[in-house]
């Protein structure tokens, strides 16, 4: 978000959270640019560029959309993802290679781990901060801990990305082996070079690598009938 002369955002969310959210209340350009005290041409050059927006503008467009501005920029995170009404128009979805999905999961972020703990046979799921390296997903934990008990062992290892206000998103799933970076050189390393905090905080100095045997994901997203 811009600090200063308007209101800033990642290529074209905005524009299509605009457009979906008009779609759902099933309005033209023509009555969200009246309403608004805007252009008709500049709603759909809204939609269709999302251009840095002026907050007043942004402002007017968010009540004749009678919706938040913090859900049209997506920061409105008081809804679980994938929670809102909006439905992206005619979705798509679509297998990812396993390049692509490395793509996906590359920057880092939150992922959640998958395992089965002996004894049990339920999976137990987690979700832990993560970076990739060398092709592993690896996180910390702590050395005594239900993830530490469990290592080393087959796990699996899933993050996603949704967009709630038009149910866009993608799902990415590895599979394949958790185990505890033992050697001293290598955890060195990590600690120095991996710049990756535990989900919980405190003490947490174990560093998990999961090496996928298995890569698949999808991705799901919306057109228009035009």
């Amino acid at each position: 978000m811009g600090r200063e002369g308007g209101v800033g955002h990642g290529g074209s969310d905005l524009g299509r959270r605009a457009a979906a959210r008009r779609e759902e209340l099933g309005l033209t350009r023509e009555e969200v640019a009246d309403s608004a005290g805007m252009d008709p041409g500049y709603v759909a050059y809204l939609e269709e560029h999302a251009p840095r927006m002026p907050r007043e503008s942004l402002y007017r467009l968010a009540r004749a959309l009678n919706t938040s501005q913090d859900r049209l920029l997506g920061t409105d995170t008081d809804e679980p993802p994938g929670a809102a009404t909006t439905a992206a128009p005619l979705p798509e979805t679509q297998a990812l290679s396993p390049e692509r999905c490395m793509e996906l999961v590359g920057p880092g972020g939150v992922g959640r781990i998958g395992f089965v703990p002996e004894g049990e046979s339920v999976p137990t799921i987690l979700p832990v901060n993560y970076l990739v390296r060398d092709g592993s997903v690896v996180f910390r934990t702590g050395g005594h801990g239900v993830i530490a008990d469990y290592l080393p062992g087959d796990a699996a290892f899933e993050v996603d990305r949704v967009d709630g206000a038009t149910s866009e998103g993608w799902s990415v799933l590895l599979v394949g082996r958790a185990a505890a970076v033992t050697d001293g050189a290598e955890a060195a390393a990590l600690r120095s070079g991996a710049r990756v905090r535990p989900w919980a905080g405190g003490d947490r100095d174990l560093f998990v690598r999961v090496t996928p045997d298995r890569v698949s994901g999808r991705e799901v997203s919306g057109r228009t009938s035009g």
